[in-house]
């Protein structure tokens, strides 16, 4: 449905950038019209898949199925700790609105584990990748790393604020590098 959303939007050639689950719509959307796209940034997208038989990947891959799936109906302590696993500011007491809108919204999303986007298209089109995270996660920072690998793309790690990458110290200074690097 993201990707099929986005689709419309590609017609002007835009620079994507795309945040965790949203960037797997744009991965979709770019492989399909891989012309139609300037650039990709994505910030720390759930393809688990890239690091098979990883321990830490797949711990992060199960509470992030069952968060899509039950949404705030999860289990709380099984809610935390995917969120603790993603670096969102929670602490012990109730969760914050922000952190809650986004369990809502998520929720009814497709697994992460059947996302397969064709990056094998979007590498041989030669469009220029920027892949961040935010340095919380090892689990995630494989997960960049690979995508980089097989995008062809280039890597920054941005730490301090969790899987909130865009809000990190140094993250819009990169970006906007790269987008007048690759023809603002």
């Amino acid at each position: 449905m993201d990707a099929l959303d986005l689709a419309p939007l590609l017609v002007c050639r835009p620079h994507v950038v795309a945040h965790s689950y949203g960037a797997l719509g744009a991965l979709i959307a770019a492989a399909a019209s891989p012309g139609n796209v300037r650039s990709l940034t994505l910030i720390e997208p759930p393809l688990n898949y890239l690091v098979p038989d990883d321990p830490e990947v797949a711990r992060l891959e199960r509470p992030g199925d069952t968060v899509l799936a039950n949404g705030m109906d999860t289990s709380p302590a099984a809610l935390r700790e995917f969120l603790r696993l993603t670096g969102a500011p929670i602490g012990d007491g109730p969760l914050p609105e922000g952190v809650a809108a986004g369990v809502r919204r998520a929720h009814g999303g497709r697994p992460t584990s059947e996302a397969r986007p064709r990056l094998d298209v979007i590498r041989a089109a030669g469009i220029p990748v920027l892949v961040t995270s935010g340095g919380h996660a090892a689990a995630l920072e494989r997960i960049c790393d690979a995508l980089a690998v097989a995008l062809g793309g280039e890597r920054s790690v941005h730490p301090g604020a969790g899987h909130f990458v865009a809000a990190a110290p140094g993250f819009t200074e990169r970006l906007e590098i790269f987008l007048r690097t690759n023809g603002t």
